[in-house]
């Protein structure tokens, strides 16, 4: 993180005027941030923010999977260097669809599932993904399949009374 690089008195102030930013809507913060700098710093500036958000569904599927980095390789049909680059830089346009439809079924997982079950869920093979786990068909780039079977899988209007 930058602000641990930064000088105490420095990150004081940034803390207070980060503090008075959100204080106003999002539209206001963003005009007052872009008035005060010129147009090449506020894009970067702008990048920079969006990978940082956009990591962060990354670093939740590979906690809650529990995938390493070759895992999460796998899961994507790449590099654990690519993964690597991707949770500091975000995961690029070309795989946020996958990304989407595999954040969608970890929120059902972890809606119906004990956190520390998860791991097992999604490689445990189910008869109503036609004997296949979750991973596979996630390491199989079926990411739409991934979704829709978190929410098969855990249906309970599938179970008889």
């Amino acid at each position: 993180m930058v602000a641990a690089r930064l000088p105490s008195a420095h990150t004081e102030g940034m803390t207070r005027t980060v503090a008075a930013l959100q204080r106003l809507d999002p539209a206001a913060a963003a005009l007052a941030v872009s008035s005060q700098a010129d147009d090449a710093w506020t894009l970067e500036f702008l990048h920079a923010l969006e990978s940082r958000v956009r990591a962060r569904p990354l670093e939740r599927l590979m906690a809650t999977w529990d995938l390493s980095a070759a895992g999460a390789g796998r899961v994507f049909g790449v590099t654990r260097q690519a993964v690597a680059k991707w949770r500091g830089s975000g995961v690029p346009d070309d795989r946020a669809v996958a990304l989407a439809d595999l954040s969608a079924a970890t929120d059902v997982l972890e809606r119906y599932v004990r956190r520390d079950r998860i791991p097992a869920v999604v490689r445990r093979p189910a008869e109503v993904l036609g004997g296949r786990s979750l991973l596979d068909l996630a390491e199989a780039g079926r990411y739409d399949e991934v979704r829709r079977g978190a929410a098969t899988m855990l249906d309970l209007r599938r179970v008889a009374p």
